[in-house]
């Protein structure tokens, strides 16, 4: 008998709000079907007002007018780091993040301070890398009395210093980066999924399970097949790319997202997904599928997806 494909949910949990409001709301709608789902926590300071300053990349306004982004994370989320100080999400929401572990998910870091490496990581050496990397790692075994086992980066950004971290830190299996895709959010490349990272003449041993799905913010007020994708049928438009490409799929969902506003749409690919027979996993269940296969080895690469703004690490093309 054929196993089912896994359908593997990373939840990044990137803002203050995010992890006291829509964490707590994933959890329910999770443990409502029986999915399981790995949580990756920006664990520092809150300083989501910094992201302004992407006003003046290409791109930046049309996705901010497709996806409401005042409307998703809150007017005073926007005033972190600049009118209002940043909360610092660990001290304060240890006990929020402690639950996720106790009601049966796994749990991993996602980045101190989610604005800060995604504005500047692209760019910084490997002193800023590994200390911002260190001090998240330190604060989730403060919070959890353990070390993480896996990781994920904000934004899917990352620089080789980090990707060298990795290994350093023991982390068996991570997912930083993306697999490339079509303007419909199809995967452009069949063989694209789980690898290992080159960097020069050293393969790197960290596995990476790169999300291999459009994101909703990437896909809404989108026009694809001649109709707008809007919050009446991006689930279906979603549904049908799992339904085309039935395979092992990651996909990446937020906090700020799918657990609060657009939670009724996360809550249709779940029923959606089951109805087509994927069975939901951990990044921990994907990686002990398939940690034991000869895997790809990619070099560390980085170019443009349909819907998102700016440059980040996507699957490249193995050797």
């Amino acid at each position: 008998m054929l196993s089912k494909p896994l359908l593997t949910l990373k939840i990044d949990v990137d803002t203050y709000r995010g992890t006291r409001e829509g964490m707590g709301n994933l959890v329910r709608m999770l443990a409502a079907h029986q999915a399981q789902a790995t949580f990756l926590f920006s664990l520092g300071p809150d300083h989501t007002g910094w992201a302004l300053r992407r006003a003046l990349r290409p791109g930046f306004f049309s996705k901010v007018s497709r996806t409401s982004v005042v409307e998703h994370y809150g007017l005073k989320t926007l005033m972190y780091g600049t009118l209002l100080p940043g909360p610092d999400i660990g001290k304060l929401c240890a006990d929020e993040l402690r639950a996720v572990r106790d009601a049966g998910f796994e749990c991993g870091i996602h980045t101190w301070d989610h604005t800060l490496w995604q504005d500047n990581v692209a760019r910084r050496e490997a002193g800023w890398t590994t200390a911002m990397m260190r001090k998240a790692a330190a604060r989730f075994a403060q919070v959890f009395g353990a070390p993480a086992h896996t990781i994920g980066a904000a934004g899917w950004q990352m620089n080789v210093s980090a990707f060298v971290e990795h290994d350093a830190a023991g982390y068996a299996y991570a997912s930083d980066g993306r697999a490339m895709l079509d303007e419909r959010g199809a995967m452009v490349r069949a063989s694209d999924g789980p690898h290992r990272l080159r960097n020069g003449n050293t393969v790197l041993q960290c596995v990476q399970l790169p999300t291999t799905l459009p994101t909703l913010d990437e896909l809404l007020g989108c026009q694809i097949d001649g109709k707008m994708l809007t919050t009446s049928n991006i689930a279906d438009h979603i549904l049908s790319l799992t339904a085309e490409n039935r395979r092992d799929h990651v996909y990446t969902l937020h906090a700020e997202l799918e657990g609060q506003k657009l939670a009724p749409i996360f809550e249709q690919l779940l029923t959606g997904w089951q109805a087509q027979g994927y069975q939901f996993a951990s990044m921990a269940e994907y990686h002990d599928k398939v940690k034991q296969s000869e895997l790809p080895v990619c070099p560390i690469t980085w170019d443009e997806l349909p819907g998102r703004s700016g440059r980040l690490i996507v699957q490249g093309k193995a050797a």
